[in-house]
């Protein structure tokens, strides 16, 4: 929703001031430059990136224009999981959470907290470390070492879209450039018209410097700043499983691994102690 507002505001602003120095909106209006310029920057894109960074580029795009479903509400549903995990594990021992690892859709724990179940990237993340914990063959620095490259391997997938995206609105006033001066031939080919139509040509030629530079500046670069901002967002919150799971490994109780876990978070969704002590609370009721 922001996208799109932030959109309105652009063209609100750039265009309205147009019309208000008294502009003619009209004379913006060059389909061919926009075919140019769209067109050069559409095959360079497909040029430059493989199946697999195209591929991802079109799928991250959407996400842009919907909001974070990295709320407060879901990390405190995710630590409410992780604390009920954690003190089955501690009463019952680390065997008796095999069932819900193998198959969380069926687990009574996992399916009380729905959002977080909706996620399959958080819950293979989850179930895949505990069945590490299950196994018993590796020490805390290996599993932290392994959810630390999983982690990286995860960013740098997600950064292809965010590199795709950045280069093609480097690359608009360029090719905006390239429209302008395929404009001005044009326009020195056509010499022997009359002045006004000359000029009328000319002004025509400078809209494609114009439309590539707003087109990389006000649309497609901020794009790859809003999916950057998305990356670290989805980055957080595996941080959050791995320093919570570490904790436990180490000795911690529950209810001080997922304190650890709470503290890495964004304090824009970070919620305060008592906030997820009640919320485990109520959770314990049900």
């Amino acid at each position: 929703m922001l996208v799109i507002i932030g959109y309105i505001v652009v063209l609100a602003s750039v265009f309205g001031g147009f019309a208000l120095a008294g502009g003619h909106l009209s004379s913006l209006f060059q389909p061919v430059e926009l075919l140019m310029i769209g067109g050069a920057a559409a095959g360079a894109f497909f040029v430059g990136n493989n199946s697999k960074a195209i591929k991802a580029t079109f799928k991250a795009l959407p996400n842009v224009f919907k909001g974070s479903k990295y709320t407060k509400s879901l990390y405190m549903e995710l630590m409410t999981l992780l604390f009920e995990i954690l003190t089955k594990v501690r009463k019952e021992g680390l065997m008796s959470i095999e069932g819900d690892i193998d198959a969380p859709e069926e687990s009574a724990i996992f399916t009380k907290y729905p959002t977080v179940l909706a996620d399959h990237h958080i819950i293979e993340f989850i179930t895949d470390y505990l069945r590490l914990m299950v196994s018993g063959n590796m020490d805390a620095f290996q599993i932290e070492n392994l959810m630390d490259n999983e982690i990286d391997t995860h960013h740098a997938e997600g950064e292809i879209p965010v590199h795709c995206i950045a280069k093609m609105g480097d690359g608009l006033p360029a090719f905006g450039i390239v429209a302008a001066v395929m404009g001005v031939v044009h326009t020195m080919a056509s010499v022997g018209l009359p002045p006004a139509e000359l000029g009328i040509l000319i002004a025509n030629a400078l809209v494609g410097t114009f439309l590539g530079i707003l087109l990389a500046y006000g649309f497609v670069s901020p794009l790859s700043s809003t999916l950057e901002q998305k990356l670290h967002e989805s980055s957080k919150v595996f941080q959050c499983i791995k320093v919570t799971l570490l904790a436990s490994l180490n000795g911690y109780a529950p209810a001080l691994a997922v304190e650890f876990g709470r503290k890495v978070l964004f304090s824009t969704e970070r919620p305060s102690f008592s906030e997820l002590e009640d919320h485990i609370k109520q959770s314990k009721s049900k």
